[in-house]
């Protein structure tokens, strides 16, 4: 089963979440209302995911994701987020965040959301991959040529992967766009991360984007 650490300092917040998973048979592992309490929660835990609110007393939410690495290696950030956090979002990004959700989203997205970062793959909502690929120009000189450069050291079809990636598509879509198993997919996914040193599929889709131009 899939285990769950919620990270929020909105107690309404926090119950109406876990009565969402767990009515989705989701277990939550515990609640924590501030950033250093999340981070402990974590490893004393050590959940499938870690749904984080990015704004917390104590610790803030950016600080909490950077931290999961060292606290459990294993759990990965699910960011709950709202619009007008646009920059915080993008910080997120790169501090390896592996989704994120608003908070006004529907009981079944945020399920959805949970299942498949716990599965290892990347989740934007809509509204949200806008809000991220908007905010840095992709004509930025020296990001686009470390882009280009980066991509380039990618074969013909892991690039198309990545593309795919760009796109928003899950491994299960992927894989019936380019006729491979999903665990082949999945294995193209994880050398194209590596090749291009990032750490989620955020970061590569944004990358795939720079490179475009």
């Amino acid at each position: 089963m899939t285990a769950v650490v919620i990270a929020d300092d909105e107690p309404l917040v926090v119950a109406g979440v876990r009565t969402v998973l767990e009515a989705a048979g989701i277990a939550v592992a515990a609640a924590a209302h501030d950033g250093r309490d999340a981070v402990a929660a974590v490893a004393a835990h050590r959940p499938d995911v870690a749904l984080v609110d990015l704004h917390m007393p104590g610790l803030g939410g950016l600080e909490v994701v950077e931290r999961l690495a060292a606290a459990s290696p294993g759990t990965r950030a699910l960011v709950l987020t709202s619009f007008g956090d646009q920059e915080n979002v993008l910080a997120a990004v790169e501090g390896g965040a592996a989704g994120f959700v608003l908070k006004t989203c529907a009981p079944e997205e945020l399920v959805t959301a949970v299942r498949a970062v716990a599965a290892g793959e990347a989740y934007l909502s809509p509204a949200v991959t806008r809000m991220v690929l908007g905010l840095v120009a992709p004509e930025s000189v020296p990001r686009r040529r470390d882009a280009v450069e980066r991509v380039a050291r990618l074969a013909a079809r892991e690039r198309e992967v990545l593309e795919l990636v760009a796109e928003g598509l899950s491994n299960a879509e992927i894989a019936g766009r380019v006729h491979m198993s999903e665990a082949t997919v999945k294995t193209y996914v994880s050398r194209v991360l590596a090749k291009l040193d990032c750490a989620n599929r955020v970061q590569a889709a944004m990358l795939a984007r720079d490179a475009r131009g």
